[in-house]
């Protein structure tokens, strides 16, 4: 309930909002590193996907306030899934964005 609430004051802030494009590489895939991106991201409160690639990667995208957004990141860099091993996250495409593109953190497949 609190989270909720969280969530909708943070959205209505003047804060600016950000947007970063990310893919990790290392041992990230079958390791439910997709699970628990969507679970640390709604704890943060961000939004974005996050997807397998066929090279054995995992990409996705990250928008919300910039604090938040940067949590996530680091998140993404050093923490991952229990079992996952993190060999370096790149990002790419970071901006500032008057609004958000989606309404909430999903899986994509």
């Amino acid at each position: 309930r609190l989270l909720g609430r969280g969530l909708a004051a943070a959205m209505s802030t003047s804060e600016p909002l950000k947007s970063v494009d990310y893919e990790v590489f290392g041992r990230v895939q079958g390791v439910c590193f997709r699970m628990y991106t969507e679970d640390e991201a709604k704890k943060i409160g961000v939004v974005g996907w996050v997807k397998n690639t066929s090279k054995g990667t995992v990409t996705g995208q990250v928008q919300g306030p910039e604090d938040k957004v940067n949590s996530m990141k680091s998140w993404l860099s050093k923490i991952g899934s229990p079992s996952s091993r993190i060999d370096r996250t790149e990002f790419s495409n970071e901006k500032a964005i008057s609004k958000l593109e989606y309404s909430n953190f999903s899986i994509r497949y």
